[in-house]
């Protein structure tokens, strides 16, 4: 672990696993309530020095994380790869997003905002830090979704304690280290435990804001347990993010699209299509076509040459999986795709089509977060959006459709955070996100985002006669 910039080993240790083989391939420190504690305590020494130097000396060391990030690009993939399941390429990929994301974001503007200016008085509206973040990172994308924190709350001024998910640990641990020259002790603190750490962040009383990636279920009890010094959250949660398919739509050159549009990264993705409505004109050769995808798309070890998905990250995961898929061929509903699990080592769970199940069904209710993907049959444009609308969830969307006014008719009625209209995932440092719903609370990403990590402060200052 990285803690006040040493090197910090624990008593005990938690081991990590290969998805792909189920072998364990390393151990690392289960951080103990006095290693939290010598962590906060840290980031708070260091955050008087580090909001107080100016704002560009703050971009420029978290631009030159991003650069940190590229020299050791090949080491870090190989260890996300190992400790997550992706492919290699997804792996650098994810690299080279986190490597952007903190030079685009050192470059967002925090406003000085003069509100009134008068002959006795002037009024200046500014952003200051919150003080030390807690940020609980999950196993799906560790690296990118870390600095999705990490580089927000260093530019506005925060220190940081951080925690990886306890399946994930290796390689936000080893960027940890790569840091420790490049960022001054206490700035960011990166220790790794069990999910019992979790709690012990988002209740302790020298955090002053937690940043949670995660399920709904776990974002209610960090935002309860974060009530006793009323920290603030930004919290991204679960989705059921619904794509809609129109009559009209050119279906041989969307359906590779919305194909990797609910499949990559296996489907462990928040703002994965999880439900896919399509037009009962273009049903059956929408559905023939990503069927015949599905077979071609070949799942396995991300090490292995021509692998296009991994396997799913963890058992846990891999269990509920297995359990949403027995409930659905139990209830008789038809696959047009997947279905059998192989045998042997490894959480592989083939891409799983399931043909027009009822909106009751679990497979259409809950968020799978794996690759099984139901497809619904719809007639018209009312009752597709009441159908879409009709979840806890409102993270993201998206229509597809030739006749691009209607499309967006479509997409504006959707209760959603993000919509896209003839595209999807296209995610960007200055482009905010937000779930709307049980999706979570708060912004993330663009200058909105930037500011999540501030707290307002008005100076007013009577002028002089």
């Amino acid at each position: 672990m990285t803690i006040d910039g040493k090197a910090v080993f624990g008593a005990t240790r938690l081991d990590v696993l290969d998805p792909a083989t189920e072998n364990i391939v390393a151990r690392v420190p289960d951080a103990t309530p006095q290693q939290l504690d010598e962590a906060v305590a840290s980031a708070r020494r260091a955050a008087p020095a580090w909001a107080g130097l100016p704002l560009e000396a703050r971009r420029k060391l978290v631009a030159r994380v991003g650069e940190v990030i590229m020299s050791n690009q090949e080491a870090l993939a190989q260890l996300l790869t190992q400790e997550q399941g992706k492919p290699l390429a997804a792996a650098r990929q994810e690299l080279m997003a986190a490597a952007y994301w903190c030079t685009e974001t050192a470059g967002l503007d925090l406003p000085a905002d003069v509100s009134s200016e008068t002959p006795e008085e002037l009024v200046r509206v500014l952003r200051v830090p919150v003080g030390v973040v807690g940020g609980i990172v999950p196993w799906n994308f560790p690296l990118v979704l870390a600095i999705w924190k990490v580089a927000p709350a260093l530019v506005t001024g925060n220190t940081m304690v951080l925690k990886p998910s306890p399946y994930t640990p290796l390689t936000t641990l080893k960027l940890g280290e790569l840091l420790r020259d490049v960022l001054p002790p206490g700035v960011l603190n990166v220790i790794s435990g069990s999910d019992a750490l979790g709690p012990l962040m988002s209740g302790h009383p020298g955090i002053d804001k937690i940043s949670f990636t995660g399920s709904t279920q776990t974002g209610r009890a960090v935002m309860a347990s974060a009530a006793g010094n009323l920290k603030r959250l930004t919290l991204e949660l679960g989705g059921n993010d619904a794509a809609i398919v129109m009559p009209d739509a050119d279906i041989d050159a969307i359906a590779p699209i919305i194909f990797w549009g609910a499949f990559t990264n296996s489907a462990q993705y928040c703002l994965a299509i999880k439900r896919l409505y399509i037009h009962e004109d273009v049903y059956d050769r929408m559905a023939q076509a990503l069927a015949r995808l599905a077979r071609e798309t070949k799942v396995g070890p991300g090490n292995a040459e021509g692998v296009e998905l991994g396997p799913v990250q963890n058992r846990r995961q891999f269990e509920r999986l297995k359990n949403l898929l027995e409930d659905t061929r139990s209830q008789g509903y038809r696959m047009l795709a997947g279905g059998a699990l192989p045998e042997g080592k490894g959480y592989f769970f083939p891409v799983t089509l399931v043909d027009n199940p009822p909106d009751t069904a679990r497979v259409v209710r809950e968020e799978p977060f794996g690759p099984i993907l139901p497809l619904l049959k719809f007639r018209n444009e009312e009752e597709v959006i009441a159908r879409a609308n009709d979840s806890e969830y409102g993270l993201g969307g998206s229509v597809w459709g030739a006749d691009q006014a209607a499309a967006t008719r479509v997409a504006l009625r959707l209760n959603t955070g993000t919509v896209w209209v003839n595209q999807i995932h296209t995610l960007k440092p200055g482009k905010p996100m937000a779930g709307h719903k049980q999706s979570g609370v708060g912004i993330e990403n663009g200058a909105e985002g930037l500011l999540e990590y501030t707290v307002l402060r008005t100076v007013s200052s009577k002028r002089p006669h």
